[in-house]
């Protein structure tokens, strides 16, 4: 058993939306910081019942902590130091205003706050952002980009998990210069918990089992986000595979002519890539840089239960293509881990506290 000791000032927690599964992920992970307390936690659907009842795994770490009806709370939430949100799309937006008064740092799971642009987020969202003052005020919550805003930011937009991997895949390559900043490709695939507890007709066993299949075609939400963090313009699709966490992204771009020139490398060698993405994440404690990613490529199951990202690159001398890839547990740095991660930061605390760096095998 992993034995931590709990610190002598410890953080007020409040979680909106305790009940779906990064709400879930986000209880079990703040059991386990040594800063932080639950305070609150609420859930609509289940507003009155113990969050034991709904998930017994959490039983032993919150015996009594039941789930609040926010509606009845929001006039005035209690006061807390951290407030997360976990609400779905559209719905933080309706108490931003109150939650930003009764906590000195709220960092929001969902997509409201990530798209700078109120128009940008109508056109991909299909509703108009009734909180867009607040805009500007949100720190785009990806550690491995903006780690110095975060640490001065009050309201965090923490990253999605597909674009977590899908930047974390490009990022290094735009940076440096080596690759075109048009026709990139991204190539996605998630398991089933990434879609929320709630089962649908196309998350449902029957149909995930034994199947795989693309969807959002052209227009899925997260493109806008990806394209923001990178300043460019990429195709994205993503996939549903029959399996319960990871993220997976395989991204496709070709180098520039003048990659050679502007880094002092061989441009055109894997070797140039490869010490690209090593030296971009050299001092990232949540981003591993698999060496020989032909041998043994990031996998999902390599990343289940941690908040470690695993990137490998390689460069396809036949075709020309740089493959660039990104395997992460989409509930843990894909979304509740990476709120912690931002949380420490914007508290002060060690980045890593409470956050696990060894995944569940087989």
């Amino acid at each position: 058993m992993v034995e931590y000791t709990k610190s002598d000032h410890q953080y007020q927690v409040g979680i909106a939306g305790a009940s779906g599964y990064t709400g879930a992920e986000l209880l079990r992970i703040c059991d386990g910081h040594p800063d932080f307390k639950v305070s609150w936690v609420t859930a609509q659907s289940y507003a009155g019942s113990k969050v034991a009842s709904l998930y017994p795994t959490l039983a032993d770490a919150y015996p009594d902590l039941v789930f609040q009806n926010i509606d009845l709370m929001a006039p005035e939430f209690p006061a807390v130091d951290l407030i997360f949100s976990a609400l779905p799309h559209g719905e933080s937006q309706r108490y931003i205003a109150q939650f930003s008064e009764s906590a000195s740092v709220v960092v929001d799971l969902a997509a409201d706050f990530r798209l700078k642009n109120s128009a940008v987020y109508k056109q991909w969202y299909g509703s108009e952002h009734t909180a867009a003052q607040f805009l500007d005020k949100a720190v785009y919550g990806l550690p491995e980009l903006n780690r110095g805003q975060i640490r001065k930011s009050g309201l965090i937009a923490s990253a999605g998990c597909y674009p977590t991997a899908a930047i974390l895949a490009l990022a290094p390559l735009l940076k440096a210069k080596v690759v075109s900043n048009t026709g990139i490709v991204v190539d996605a695939v998630s398991g089933v918990s990434g879609a929320g507890s709630k089962a649908t007709d196309t998350t449902h066993f029957s149909y995930i089992n034994e199947n795989f299949s693309a969807y959002g075609l052209l227009n899925h939400r997260h493109t806008p986000e990806i394209e923001q963090a990178l300043d460019t313009q990429v195709i994205f699709t993503p996939h549903l595979a029959p399996m319960t966490r990871g993220i997976l992204a395989t991204c496709y771009s070709r180098p520039l002519k003048t990659a050679s020139k502007k880094t002092g490398l061989k441009g055109g060698s894997a070797e140039a890539f490869l010490e690209i993405f090593e030296d971009a994440y050299k001092n990232e404690p949540f981003v591993k840089v698999v060496t020989d990613p032909l041998a043994s490529p990031p996998s999902t199951k390599s990343c289940w239960g941690t908040n470690q990202a695993l990137v490998g690159v390689c460069f396809d001398e036949r075709t020309g293509w740089v493959v660039s890839l990104c395997a992460l547990d989409n509930l843990v740095k894909g979304a509740s881990g990476q709120a912690v991660q931002c949380a420490n930061l914007a508290l002060g605390l060690p980045e890593d506290s409470g956050l696990n760096m060894i995944g569940v095998y087989p």
